[in-house]
């Protein structure tokens, strides 16, 4: 696969979740980040060093790992700033499900799923589309097969056809409207919730509060970054403090509210569960009354 698309959308992200997804654990995603492999001598490294450099017993970074987790989701990252020199090694990978590392053992692909990420094309939905998945419903721009055919052809000038040729499937990710940022709020503060319920206490948030996050989160030029920064900003650092000074003990609920441009966090104690019922030893009645 190739996700296109502007920076913080989602493309690292999706590729995360399939790797729990598919495998079960987030730690069956192995990223490489193909801007170090700028240069011709450093594309070596994904195979490892030839017999008698320096790394040569350590294996290649890319090879390596996928020798060690054969079914895991391959990551490269920002594909189109590496040397062209690579694309000859993604092609054998592609067309073969193979690999030989320096030492000349041949590394299985065949389990791992391998996904490309780019920005090719993202000044283009940048500049030409609205805010939103479905483009065409939102004021007449272009829909999304008009999108992919024009970033295609951006493409076409990075990528050897017989790269493109090779891959099952290009997937154009469209800038972040404000409702997309807020349903993103729903999935960040998922996480947060699970580290509080580690310490014994629950956050709950108004609508006004998740508001103040999209306001303070929403850049379209930037994804869905500025959003995790001001989470932690927001919400995250103060709790943070609240729990090295103590302050929050077991059982509290804090519900976070806005007061115009700040976060204000009530804390309440949570509610009591109802005492379960006596249990009555139906088996010992019945015996008595039976006598």
């Amino acid at each position: 696969f190739i996700f296109l698309g502007p920076s913080g959308v989602g493309k690292t992200e999706l590729a995360r979740t399939l790797a729990e997804f598919l495998f079960g654990d987030e730690q069956a995603l192995i990223q490489v980040d193909m801007s170090e492999y700028m240069e011709k001598h450093a594309v070596s490294r994904l195979v490892g060093s030839p017999p008698g450099y320096v790394g040569y017993d350590e294996g290649g970074q890319l090879t390596e790992q996928v020798r060690r987790k054969p079914y895991s989701v391959v990551l490269l990252d920002e594909v189109e700033k590496a040397h062209p020199e690579v694309f000859n090694i993604l092609l054998q990978i592609l067309e073969d499900g193979r690999l030989t590392d320096a030492q000349g053992r041949q590394v299985d692909f065949r389990h791992a799923l391998v996904i490309m990420t780019s920005n090719i094309g993202a000044s283009t939905i940048t500049r030409s589309t609205p805010l939103g998945f479905s483009v065409a419903e939102e004021g007449g721009g272009m829909d999304y097969d008009d999108m992919k055919s024009r970033i295609m052809g951006e493409l076409k000038k990075v990528f050897r056809p017989e790269l493109i040729n090779r891959i099952d499937e290009i997937i154009v990710f469209h800038q972040l409207s404000k409702d997309e940022i807020k349903s993103i709020i729903d999935l960040m503060l998922v996480r947060l919730q699970k580290q509080l319920a580690e310490q014994g206490v629950s956050i709950q948030l108004t609508e006004d509060a998740k508001e103040l996050l999209v306001e303070e989160g929403y850049d379209p030029a930037m994804g869905a970054r500025p959003l995790r920064r001001a989470i932690q900003r927001l919400l995250e650092d103060p709790l943070a403090d609240e729990l090295l000074h103590g302050t929050l003990s077991e059982g509290l609920v804090i519900v976070v509210d806005r007061d115009g441009d700040k976060m204000v966090m009530e804390r309440r104690e949570a509610p009591e569960a109802p005492e379960a019922p006596e249990a009555v030893a139906v088996g010992a009645d019945s015996e008595g009354d039976s006598e």
